[in-house]
């Protein structure tokens, strides 16, 4: 294949890749999303595919939607519609918190370890090579009186903190590169889960120059 000018990253992640707004709730508009963040910090020279879903877990099914939650599932597909692509970030974790998906970190790895077999084992179309991955580890979940959602992620703050070092370890087993949002941004009191403008507009700074470096820019 002939080398593109342009480069593709593919942000593949739940709510807090969508933009879900605990104040409202609502959706943040397109401009503080982290990944239209990431592009403009990229000065325009990589094309950023948003590919965020309510609820995504990493391998897990929950059937409390119409969607396809199972992020290993419906990733093959999204890998096809939007090959060739250069990188791939993920971040998923935080509904692999619910009680009833499991609750705890170590599936979690597991769940982002087969999503990165995933990316790296798909039959491309017209010969494309396999991307880079970036496991980006969402925000700890944070205490709120939010009853509905305090109860819906089962009080599982400990265990959401522990995502991180599952993930940073799982990175450098794999050779992936490794990010932790929670060092930039916070979950907000408001639901305990999602992210405020200035939290998600955060990760995708901190992101920039991570990526610039993966991808030689």
């Amino acid at each position: 294949m002939a080398e593109r000018a342009r480069k593709t990253i593919l942000c593949y992640g739940d709510s807090l890749t969508w933009g879900y707004d605990p104040d409202g709730p609502s959706r943040h508009g397109i401009e503080d999303r982290w990944p239209s963040v990431l592009e403009a910090g990229l000065g325009g020279s990589v094309n950023v595919v948003a590919e965020g879903l309510n609820g995504r877990t990493t391998a897990f099914d929950d059937y409390l939607s119409g969607a396809d939650r199972n992020g290993a599932r419906v990733l093959p597909t999204v890998l096809e519609s939007h090959s060739p692509l250069d990188l791939v970030v993920i971040m998923l974790g935080s509904n692999d918190m619910k009680p009833w998906v499991h609750g705890h970190p170590l599936p979690a790895r597991q769940g982002m370890a087969r999503l990165i077999g995933i990316v790296r084992g798909h039959a491309y179309p017209l010969d494309a090579k396999p991307p880079d991955v970036l496991i980006v580890s969402p925000p700890p979940l944070a205490p709120t009186q939010n009853v509905e959602f305090a109860e819906m992620f089962g009080h599982r703050l400990e265990a959401s903190r522990q995502l991180a070092s599952q993930y940073s370890a799982l990175a450098e087993e794999l050779g992936c590169g490794f990010f932790d949002a929670g060092s930039v941004a916070t979950s907000s009191a408001l639901d305990g889960v999602h992210l405020d403008a200035e939290s998600t507009r955060a990760i995708g700074e901190a992101l920039a120059p991570i990526v610039r470096v993966m991808l030689e820019l």
